[in-house]
């Protein structure tokens, strides 16, 4: 039976009015291919910001790999 690693990345819009840059999901799915993590989900959410109250909307990447 084969088992699999997971992760959660976060992606969020700026903190000042910026927007998800398109090109940053497929970096990050560049990015963690080329360490042998395939894409298992993509969730949108509202994500914490680092200052004050509230959140801003981005998106939850979830990534998995076969175990040795």
């Amino acid at each position: 039976m084969a088992r699999y690693e997971y992760r959660v990345l976060q992606l969020r819009e700026s903190m000042i009015g910026g927007k998800l840059s398109a090109d940053e999901p497929e970096k990050l799915r560049g990015d963690e291919a080329a360490d042998g993590w395939r894409l298992k989900a993509i969730t949108s959410t509202e994500v914490k910001g680092r200052v004050g109250p509230g959140g801003v909307d981005g998106l939850l990447v979830t990534p998995e790999r076969p175990t040795n």
